[in-house]
Order: structure tokens, then C-alpha cells, then sequence
């Protein structure tokens, strides 16, 4: 029996949430509906800035983490924080919510916690800007190989591989889990990610890693097409594990060669922040149990559609009462 069923790897980011219109967003210069990464003096324009703020603690796989801890499973997270206000508060807020927050604040003169002003559009569309601080200095040394050893499941934010100490710290969490029978994965992230770094993330789900989730436009980027099948038939071709997630059309999977396409009932967001990491935790908790990918795929699709009916990148409520109102429970 392992320590962790699940145990992810990211950017530790404190998410500061409020709603803003077009207008603002303009007069801003802050361009709608994708992630931008900001210097630290634009953070702090960007932050005083804000009306109401809701703070959580975030980063794209740290979210997908607490999600699967909410279904019960066995879950840590490693990632970089600063012994600094937000620090402590994102080191307490993991740990609040069941997960293993492996790495402990660090000390010193080194960057700030990282944070993500996140600026929620009435149609529910999220812009993020994002100053990584600190969780940007992640590397190999960070990375407890014990802790991976002890992993079913390991799930890496495509995010790190802007730094190359970050592509370090994901092949060496990879390669431990695997060599412990355990299965790598990746959360493609961003298409821009994928620009900056196509060939190492082609290299890294073809030679390391068992399953990669990630959007269509995500998907279609790592092969430099519009046509989401042709993407999805090459990837598939050199992972063993693949799910695409289409927004409102669903999602599909292809394991082992066997496509599965799973509906969805589409509803208006709220606040579309966190769609894609409630789907992968519901997608990683099915595969945790060992379920058929069916399954796995509407529980991606159902926590998907519980995070998008509030404000904010995390489910507020018991996921399991999510899934047994789905059918999906027992």
C-alpha cells in the first residue's frame, strides 16, 4: 500500500479573485479569457486595482490535488512557496483541506509567494495574470523522490516548464514514480506553454509519461493543426493514456487505442476559473479506483460542472454528493 494515491506537482499560487467587466479589462490593458504571466510591479498595480477579493490558494494541479482530496483520496502537493504571509497562509490552506503540503515555506531573502490575479468577466470568462514569485524557482532539489516512490499517481503542471530546473523536477518525479510502478502524467496547461516548449513536452509524454489531459486548442498545439482528430490520433499514438476536454461538447479519451466520448449537460459558468482542473480531478479519482473510462470521464464532467456554478477555481461543496446526485457513487 502506498502513502499517496495522488500527489501533484506545481506552481503554488495564491488566487485573488474579483469580478470586472469588458470595460475594465480594456482600460487595464488586460487581454480577456487566457494567462498572462506579469512582473512584480504590474502585480501590485493589478492588485490595488481590484474591488472585492476572494484569496485561495491555487496554481492549476495544487486545485486538481484538493479535489481529489475532497473525494477522500490519500493526496499531497509539492511545490515552492516563500515563509512570507501568503506563504504560510498557502502551506495552511493545503493542509486544511487533507493534503500533504510536502515542502515546507522557505526562508530568506529569495522571491515572494507567487500569486494570479484572476479578473472573472459576467460571461464567466477568466483572465489571469500571473506573478510566479517564487514557485518559479522549483527544481530537482525540491522534488522528494520518496514522496514520488510513494505515489500511485503522480500529475505535473505543464505550467513549470518555463525554466528548465522545472522540466528537471518533472522528469525526476516521473521517472521515481514510474520506477515504482505508479503512473506520470501531465496537464498540458496552455497552448502559449505549449509553443514556448512543444519539442520537450512531445519529448516528455512520449519517453516518461502514462496519460496527459489537456483542451482541445491544447491538444491541437502540440502538433501545430486546427483539426482537434488529426491531433488527437498523433498523441494518442505515443501515450498510452489521452483526454481531450471540449468545453461544452464533452470530452474525449482514448486509452490504449479505444476511443470514449463522454456528453455533458452544458450550462452557463459562473466562473469558468478551475473547469479543467475539477475535470482532471474527477478523471484522476476514477482512475485511482481503477474504473472503466466512461466513468472516468463523466467524473471529470461532473466536477467540472459543480467548480463552474460559483465563483472561484475549487468545488465548495462534498464531491461525493456530486457524484451520487450524477449516479456516479457506490
Amino acid at each position: 500500500m502506498k502513502t499517496y494515491q495522488v500527489v501533484g506537482i506545481g506552481n503554488a499560487v495564491v488566487d485573488v479573485i474579483t469580478q470586472a467587466d469588458d470595460s475594465f479589462l480594456d482600460h487595464m490593458g488586460i487581454e480577456k479569457g487566457i494567462m498572462q504571466l506579469i512582473e512584480r510591479e504590474r502585480a501590485e498595480v493589478l492588485y490595488g486595482a481590484m474591488g472585492e477579493r476572494k484569496q485561495a490558494a491555487g496554481g492549476s494541479v495544487a486545485n486538481t490535488i484538493a479535489g481529489v482530496g475532497n473525494l477522500g483520496l490519500k493526496t499531497a502537493f509539492v511545490g515552492r512557496v516563500h515563509d512570507d504571509a501568503l506563504g504560510r497562509f498557502y502551506a495552511k490552506a493545503m493542509t486544511d483541506v487533507g493534503t500533504a503540503f510536502v515542502n515546507p515555506p522557505v526562508p530568506g531573502g529569495e522571491l515572494p509567494t507567487s500569486r494570479s490575479m484572476i479578473f472573472v468577466s459576467p460571461d464567466g470568462e477568466r483572465s489571469m495574470n500571473t506573478y510566479l514569485g517564487i514557485s518559479a524557482e522549483l527544481g530537482p532539489d525540491d522534488v522528494d523522490e520518496e514522496v514520488a516512490r510513494n505515489a500511485e499517481i503522480v500529475f505535473l503542471e505543464g505550467y513549470l516548464f518555463d525554466k528548465d530546473k522545472g522540466k528537471e523536477a518533472f522528469t525526476r518525479m516521473a521517472r521515481a514514480c514510474s520506477a515504482a510502478g505508479g503512473k506520470a502524467g501531465i496537464a498540458i496547461s496552455d497552448p502559449f506553454c505549449v509553443e514556448r516548449h512543444r519539442a520537450d513536452f512531445l519529448n516528455l509524454i512520449e519517453n516518461e509519461l502514462d496519460y496527459v489531459i489537456g483542451n482541445e486548442a491544447e491538444i491541437r498545439s502540440l502538433y501545430e493543426t486546427e483539426d482537434t482528430e488529426e491531433a488527437l490520433a498523433k498523441v494518442a499514438a505515443i501515450c498510452p493514456l489521452v483526454a481531450c476536454t471540449r468545453s461544452g461538447d464533452g470530452v474525449t479519451i482514448v486509452a490504449d487505442g479505444v476511443r470514449t466520448d463522454v456528453g455533458v449537460q452544458r450550462i452557463v459558468p459562473v466562473d469558468a476559473t478551475g473547469a479543467g482542473d475539477g475535470f482532471a480531478a474527477g478523471f484522476l479519482y476514477g482512475l485511482a479506483q481503477g474504473l472503466d473510462m466512461q466513468t472516468c470521464g463523466r467524473m471529470g464532467c461532473a466536477v467540472a460542472g459543480e467548480v463552474i456554478r460559483h465563483v472561484g477555481p475549487r468545488a465548495e461543496t462534498d464531491l461525493m454528493q456530486v457524484f451520487e446526485a450524477a449516479g456516479l457513487a457506490g
